[in-house]
């Protein structure tokens, strides 16, 4: 297991941004460079096309695709509270589908993306009503899960949110 950081000049950011200073950040303090790149996605992303529950769809499908619990743990979370995600649409995201097609097709296509490490066709996607700028969004949301799900996984993060 890494140390978490216990402090660090961009933990202010990560308060602002998230309301706290989730452990997965402690750790990632531990190189200036992967949390300044971390925040930086983040926040690009933060300005993306893609609606909010979309986001967190795809952080689940990611998650459990990589078998991450902490980010299945903190998507599971925001997808509740922050995107207003059902309980049903949650278990959904995270076996990679969803009850509306659109939604459907994006989460397949994230998870396809995973599990094949890019070779995925968006052509369902996009035949759904995705654009090619929500594509590669979902591309890059795909990379910043990734980021997320190694990093926990090889520190050994300790969980600080709820159970999923």
């Amino acid at each position: 297991m890494f140390a978490p950081v216990q402090d660090h000049p961009l933990f202010d950011q990560v308060q602002q941004r998230m309301g706290r200073v989730p452990n997965m950040t402690k750790v990632m303090a531990n190189s200036t460079p992967v949390l300044e790149g971390y925040l930086g996605l983040m926040g690009a992303l933060k300005k993306a096309s893609l609606p909010g529950p979309t986001s967190e769809r795809i952080a689940l499908t990611v998650g459990a695709s990589n078998e991450c619990g902490y980010c299945v743990a903190a998507h599971t979370f925001a997808g509740k509270r922050v995107a207003k995600l059902s309980d049903a649409e949650v278990e959904a995201a995270k076996a990679g589908t969803s009850e509306d097609a659109k939604e459907a097709a994006a989460v397949a296509f994230a998870r396809e993306l995973t599990e094949s490490r890019g070779k995925a066709d968006p052509a369902e996607a996009l035949a759904a009503g995705w654009t090619e700028e929500q594509v590669l969004e979902i591309v890059a949301l795909v990379a910043l899960q990734t980021l997320t799900n190694y990093v926990n996984k090889v520190a050994q993060t300790e969980n600080d949110w709820p159970a999923a």
